[in-house]
């Protein structure tokens, strides 16, 4: 393995190898350099030759491909018209090679500096899009500028698992055809990405179709009743099916037309009015204790499912949908009540796992129990599954039960 002369230090060779003014006969004999420190500094200086560029790309330690991958990368903007030609023969085959590296981290440094580039060369975008490691594929997907709306359906065509389909959902400015294929599919945490992307151009029909879907997917509504742009058959039918408290904000509306506004209104008054008046008319609301005896008999007659705290929450029935919470979880309600009245989003999630719940139904208890924003609502991680480490959850609980000592 050639080298610098023995009598330079490391350090000495660091220096070199990070210099532009290094001859270039030099940089490349510092590619095959016994230490990797110096290979690392060889790998940053913009002005290695494509020689020791090439060498470093076959490099051993997985640590100087990564080095090189974001410096290639990064080279792309500052390339002159002149300077394709060499890009093409050099710098682009070079990181072709590296697009393929094996090795995840390597791909992922490309993906980093690229993914928000409009000037990287589109059959690189393509690649990293299509790649089967999703920290490489997921933020070239939702951030790339040069993705069209045809790469996007192709994307969502061949998606391998929900973590694509919600990085093209969260994507700004989706065209109607992009919105009706994600709206199309059984992704219900993409869908409500979707929802909840103020920039998606979503169409009428395919937004009455979702609502009427929403019946069954409660953490939809938020979403549904704060988009930017709501048609009055939209406004009126969710005005039927959201919580009280949803229903006050869709009757808050700008953009309603006098007589919808008026009836949303006075349908939300007569709501509240109802919900006053039992109380003082002693019409046989249950107390806690009989909402929490209800739902410990269902437990015990196996009826305790996540359908009846969807139901609940459908409902607006906060108190009912919280003893089902306890009871489920095991833990005293006011321990629900605790997380509910901290509004936090982590405790109620942490319950909703101690409960065995899945994260549809944490992410219904978030919007009902706790009054998050859509923005404040934890949501499950790509896969679907519980956006917390189980070592957070067991301290949440554990926090949310010490408080009540």
């Amino acid at each position: 393995m050639s080298s610098a002369p023995p009598t330079k230090t490391e350090a000495a060779r660091v220096r070199l190898g990070a210099s532009a003014a290094t001859s270039p006969e030099l940089l490349r004999g510092l590619a095959d350099d016994t230490s990797v420190v110096v290979r690392a500094a060889l790998a940053l200086n913009e002005a290695a030759p494509p020689a020791a560029n090439r060498a470093l790309a076959r490099d051993a330690d997985e640590r100087v491909r990564v080095l090189l991958a974001r410096k290639l990368a990064g080279l792309l903007p500052n390339l002159s018209t002149s300077d394709q030609a060499r890009l093409q023969q050099d710098t682009w085959e070079l990181l072709a090679a590296l697009v393929a590296d094996e090795t995840v981290r390597v791909r992922v440094a490309i993906a980093d500096v690229v993914k928000e580039m409009p000037e990287a060369p589109r059959e690189l975008i393509l690649r990293l899009a299509q790649d089967t490691a999703l920290p490489v594929s997921e933020p070239v997907v939702r951030l790339s500028p040069l993705l069209t709306s045809e790469d996007l359906l192709a994307l969502l065509a061949h998606a391998p698992g929900p973590e694509i389909t919600l990085a093209v959902a969260r994507r700004a400015r989706l065209d109607e055809a992009v919105c009706d294929t994600i709206a199309e599919t059984k992704h219900s945490v993409a869908i409500g990405a979707l929802l909840a992307n103020p920039s998606a151009q979503i169409r009428e029909a395919t937004l009455d179709a979702l609502i009427a879907r929403s019946v069954e997917h409660v953490e939809w509504h938020e979403p549904l009743v704060r988009r930017p742009s709501l048609p009055p058959r939209a406004a009126q039918a969710l005005s039927e099916i959201v919580a009280t408290h949803l229903l006050e904000v869709l009757a808050s509306r700008a953009d309603l037309a006098p007589p919808l506004g008026e009836e949303l209104r006075c349908r939300l008054a007569r709501r509240l009015m109802a919900a006053n008046a039992r109380p003082a008319a002693n019409r046989g609301d249950p107390t806690a204790e009989q909402v929490l005896a209800e739902a410990s008999t269902l437990a015990a007659r196996g009826g305790l499912s996540e359908e009846a705290v969807l139901a609940a929450c459908r409902r607006g029935d906060a108190p009912r949908a919280a003893a089902l919470l306890a009871v489920a979880a095991g833990v005293p309600v006011s321990m629900v009540d605790r997380a509910s009245s901290l509004r936090s989003a982590k405790g109620l999630v942490s319950l909703a796992w101690k409960a065995g719940l899945s994260m549809q139904a944490a992410g219904a208890l978030q919007c009902l129990l706790a009054c998050l924003a859509p923005e404040a609502v934890l949501a499950p991680a790509p896969s679907g599954r519980f956006p917390l480490a189980e070592e957070e959850i067991l301290w949440q609980l554990d926090f949310l039960g010490r408080m009540g000592r």
